[in-house]
């Protein structure tokens, strides 16, 4: 089987329409971090460093990306 010329991209720019979906439906959310902490609530904001977690009777958090394991949708709203 020969090799392929063409590389995969390294960026897809799909985390960004992603996020901005998120926060456009909000839609509740769960975070697991790199800790094994889940954190869950709505994506508000979200730039190239962090999301902003709003969570309900609780504090608002800023969330790095660089912490976070994986996201996932926990239901509609």
């Amino acid at each position: 089987m020969g090799k392929s010329k063409t590389r995969a991209p390294e960026q897809t720019f799909a985390e960004v329409a992603y996020l901005r979906q998120l926060v456009e439906s909000q839609v509740p959310v769960s975070i697991r971090l790199a800790s094994n902490e889940v954190l869950q609530g709505q994506v508000e904001f979200f730039d190239d460093t962090f999301l902003r977690l709003t969570r309900t009777g609780q504090p608002n958090l800023f969330v790095f990306k660089h912490d976070i394991k994986y996201l996932y949708e926990t239901g509609e709203k």
